[in-house]
């Protein structure tokens, strides 16, 4: 059910329990995103495609979450695989959610590397340490319970410092 990327040298994927690696991209309206500015927030980085259906099925799961909790500390960018030719496609699917998006062609530094399947979103708290590592749970994506289970308790720890 995820779909799985051509087999390429890459580097690891970040891990679980370590920092998260430097993330610096233009999001798709031109704001500047660098997850190392994002300290004290909770952020959600999800990588994603247009071809990829899970990745398409879960977004608008990710984007109720989004709007729900974006005002407790909670950030999202949704980081599209696509290659830079299909940036008007990522426009076109981004416009429908209410969180930013971005290609990570365009990265000036991506240190999460090419996934080796999508979707796949990272759970960051608000020191920067990777918590969670989500992969889609079947042809839906990740479910609500899931987001729920990984984030709330980063969002309320943020809230009781």
């Amino acid at each position: 059910l995820l779909a799985v990327m051509p087999s390429v040298t890459r580097a690891a994927p970040p891990m679980v329990g370590q920092p998260a690696p430097a993330l610096v991209v233009p999001e798709l309206d031109g704001q500047p995103f660098d997850l190392a500015r994002l300290r004290g927030k909770v952020v959600l980085v999800n990588f994603w495609a247009t071809w990829c259906s899970p990745c398409r099925t879960e977004m608008p799961t990710l984007d109720a979450f989004y709007r729900r909790y974006h005002s407790r500390g909670l950030v999202l960018l949704g980081l599209s695989i696509d290659d830079a030719p299909d940036a008007a496609r990522v426009h076109q699917v981004m416009r429908q959610f209410s969180y930013p998006g971005a290609l990570a062609s365009a990265a000036r530094a991506n240190g999460f590397g090419e996934p080796i399947a999508v979707p796949v979103t990272y759970v960051i708290d608000s020191r920067g340490i990777i918590r969670a590592q989500l992969q889609a749970e079947g042809p839906a994506g990740v479910s609500s319970q899931a987001l729920e289970d990984a984030v709330l308790p980063l969002l309320a720890r943020r809230q009781g410092r």
